[in-house]
This record gives C-alpha cells, structure tokens and sequence, in this order.
C-alpha cells in the first residue's frame, strides 16, 4: 500500500498491518476499465439511494464523468426507479444536453445543474442531487449544517450554501450559481431544495450525500430537542482532517457497495 495512502487512512481508521486485507481504490486502470468501473459504481449508487429512500418521484440524479471525453457524463436515464438501474440503463450526455449513448431522455434540471458543475470542478469526477427528507427540510431553514457530531465535521467549513432558490432548475445561468455556491467544497445545501456533494470518485461523491443526509436528520433532531453543543473549532478542523478526504469518503461507502452487490447482482448487467 502506498506510505501516503496508509497514513491517511490510518488517521481515520485507525493503526493496521502492512499484510492486512483491505479493499483499495482500483488505480492503474485503462480507460475502459475506468469508464466501467464508474458505471459499475454509479449503478450500485443508485441502488443504494433507492435503498435508503433518497427517490422523489422523478427528481433526483447522479453523474460521472466520462474518463475518456471530459465533456461527456453519465447519468441516470429520466423516470426510471433508482431501485432498478442497472449498468446498462445509464445514458450518457454531453455538456450541451445531447444523449450520446442510451435510448432514454435525460432529465433537464440533471442536465442544467450537473453540466455546470462538472464545467466548474474539473477535479470532480461525480456529481449528486437528490430531493432526501432531511436535506429538504434542512434546507428550509436557511442554515448551514453545524459540527455537532464526528460525522457532520467532515462538511465543517466544506460545504456552500445557495439561497436563492427560483423553481425548477432549467436555465443555465442557475446551474451556474449551484457551481459557484458548491466552490472548491465538497457539498452545498440548497435553500428550499436540498443537497448537492461533489466527489473525485463516485463512490466518495455518494457517501458525501449519505452522511449529509443524515448529519442533517441528526441536528434536526438536535434542535427539536434543545440546544445543541458545537464542537468547538480546533477540535471540528481536526477531526475534518481526519474523516473529511475524498480517500476516506470512498471507504466509508464500501460496505454499502457490497452490501447492493451481495444482494442485488443484477445491477452489473
């Protein structure tokens, strides 16, 4: 394992031998075993939002970018249950909308906000949006998301806010604000709206949004209860160093990915 891979991990998992058996991210790939690699990724994503019951009707998408043409993206095709995306089902899109590959239509407000934040974050290799509960609800209240646990520091001083919410995403010009509002971080909370993470892998970008989500139903709950008790600045910074990195991201996701593959097989066809 690399030194530098190693250390890092080891800041948020914990000391672990050199010989130990532990899933990594895959390098050195082609570009085709990328591409499928990120379609395989996207597809158990979906999969596992639908699980957690991230779905609203149509609403709702998730990219990646294509690994050859950096102005092409991946994404769910429009309509279909996020419980039954399979490989096969993701469609591919260019930056001005046009489906490339796939025989389903793309959902505009996917193409209008994911386009430009793709164009923004070249480092951003997925994208996901999708109207949760707690998101929305969050959302409403014009805030941002506080430290008030372990898990809700890794969006400490790393997530935007857009507050200026105009229906239905579908001109450009807001797609853009969305992209300028995310910035350099990993997330943004949309007022009235819900959550948007970025990632530099698919399986980083969809855990963001899991554990967004549900850092939002926790100081939710938090509030309705009482008061809740920052972390104190030093200590939110510390622990963000420790559990905030798109590496860590990318390991938290992965019991959840085997979870789907485990379980759901035919979400490889």
């Amino acid at each position: 394992m690399d030194e530098d891979m190693k250390a890092l991990l080891e800041r948020a998992l914990g000391p672990f031998p050199d010989d130990c058996d532990l899933p990594l991210p895959p390098m050195g790939l082609s570009v085709e075993e990328e591409r499928q690699q990120r379609l395989r990724d996207l597809a158990v994503a979906f999969r596992v939002f639908g699980k957690l019951g991230f779905s609203e009707g149509v609403a709702g998408h998730m990219t990646a970018r294509d690994p050859e043409d950096p102005d092409l993206f991946w994404v769910n095709p429009f309509g279909m249950s996020f419980n039954q995306i399979r490989v096969s089902d993701l469609i591919c899109v260019d930056h001005k909308g046009h489906v490339v590959h796939g025989r389903r239509p793309v959902n505009a407000a996917a193409f209008v906000i994911h386009a430009q934040v793709h164009e923004a974050r070249p480092d951003a290799v997925a994208a996901a949006h999708t109207h949760s509960l707690y998101g929305k609800a969050l959302s409403s209240l014009g805030i941002p998301l506080d430290p008030i646990t372990q898990d809700a520091c890794a969006f400490y001083n790393d997530h935007g806010r857009y507050d200026d919410y105009r229906g239905t995403v579908l001109a450009e010009e807001e797609g853009k604000n969305i992209a300028a509002a995310i910035g350099g971080h990993k997330a943004a909370i949309l007022r009235n709206h819900g959550l948007i993470t970025v990632g530099t892998t698919v399986s980083a970008a969809a855990w963001w949004f899991v554990t967004m989500e549900r850092s939002c139903q926790a100081q939710m709950i938090a509030m309705a209860a009482g008061t809740p008790t920052l972390i104190d600045h030093d200590t939110a910074t510390l622990t963000h160093s420790q559990i905030g990195s798109d590496l860590v991201g990318w390991f938290q996701f992965r019991p959840l990915w085997e979870q789907i593959v485990a379980t759901q097989p035919d979400v490889f066809e």
